[in-house]
């Protein structure tokens, strides 16, 4: 009888499938990338989660986050992800935390995750992220810059250290070398920025252009190396 991962199974067979759904992911930040990442990874099969995101959903999301509508602004996104994943696999596990990681921050870290991944903005919070799971010894994947990008096929996988042109990857491969982290497997974005004039009021800091089928495209190639190597690498 055909089930909601028979098509799945029919690529990655049912060791693949019972490897998914076997395994815990841990996701920083619920955004453009992020919420993608959830999307690819709840349809994938995983069966566990832990979400972690201060926001709550803003009307300027719906341009470019899958948990982004008329309906759920004003809502914090790791309840609107969790309700989407649940909606998608009933027997998924969600854990939510609605806070903003910094160092100071709980460790989420244990031998119970199978990947970490990072879709956070902050550099002090990605930096914090990627030396624990280091630490633990968890596969981590991060994010570098999705914003005033528009050509979602430039996105490449790579070594932190064998990025070019992403201003985000470059001040990472700088924070990272300082601190002894020796590699970092990241998506990033061999796209030149787009330059924006729209600045914060309250911040006077740029405001970064963004559209649907960039960072959507981020999200889901994360998702896409995470399913791979949980399948190649899981035990069960």
């Amino acid at each position: 009888m055909s089930n909601q991962f028979s098509r799945t199974e029919l690529l990655i067979g049912k060791d693949g499938v019972e490897k998914l759904q076997n395994s815990k992911v841990v996701v920083f930040g619920i955004g453009g990338v992020g919420s993608y990442v959830v999307e690819g990874l709840a349809r994938a099969g995983i069966g566990e989660f832990i979400l972690i995101d201060k926001d709550i959903v803003d009307k300027t999301n719906i341009n470019r986050q899958i948990i982004a509508t008329t309906k759920t602004i004003g809502k914090p996104k790791v309840d609107v992800s969790k309700q989407r994943i649940l909606e998608i696999n009933p027997n998924a596990k969600v854990e939510t935390y609605k806070e903003f990681f910094m160092p100071e921050s709980k460790d989420f870290f244990d031998e119970t995750i199978d990947y970490v991944i990072d879709c956070v903005d902050t550099i002090t919070a990605k930096i914090e992220i990627i030396i624990r799971a280091k630490k633990h010894n968890i596969p981590v994947i991060s994010s570098m810059g999705t914003g005033n990008k528009f050509n979602p096929t430039e996105f490449e996988i790579a070594d932190i250290y064998s990025t070019s042109i992403c201003p985000l990857a470059k001040v990472m491969r700088k924070e990272l070398k300082q601190r002894g982290i020796e590699s970092l497997k990241v998506v990033y974005s061999k796209e030149e920025p787009i330059k924006t004039n729209k600045f914060d009021e309250e911040t006077n800091k740029q405001i970064p252009g963004s559209i649907s089928f960039v960072p959507s495209v981020a999200g889901l190639i994360i998702a896409s190396e995470v399913v791979k190597d949980i399948v190649k690498n899981k035990k069960i």
